[in-house]
């Protein structure tokens, strides 16, 4: 994503300078079907899937229920997400 330059990164895994990569986070997301990482056989690109495990999604799950009974009494939420 944001973090990589994907023109980059293809330039860098078309000319062998780079091995392979994998891709959790594209931009934009989801990629168009007719980029050229997509054209690259070391390249992974998932669907945004990385937190789908059942330990992050169970903490997530806390981490709002939490959040939601702080609210609900009048409490600061513990782990507040600031924007």
């Amino acid at each position: 994503g944001a973090v990589v330059n994907q023109d980059d990164l293809y330039q860098a895994l078309s000319t062998g300078q780079i091995a392979a990569a994998g891709l959790d986070v594209t931009v934009p997301e989801p990629l168009p079907t007719n980029h050229p990482l997509f054209t690259l056989k070391n390249c992974v690109i998932l669907p945004h899937i990385a937190s789908a495990t059942l330990a992050t999604r169970t903490t997530m799950a806390v981490l709002a229920a939490n959040n939601l009974l702080a609210g609900l009494k009048g409490e600061p939420m513990p782990k507040e997400l600031t924007l």
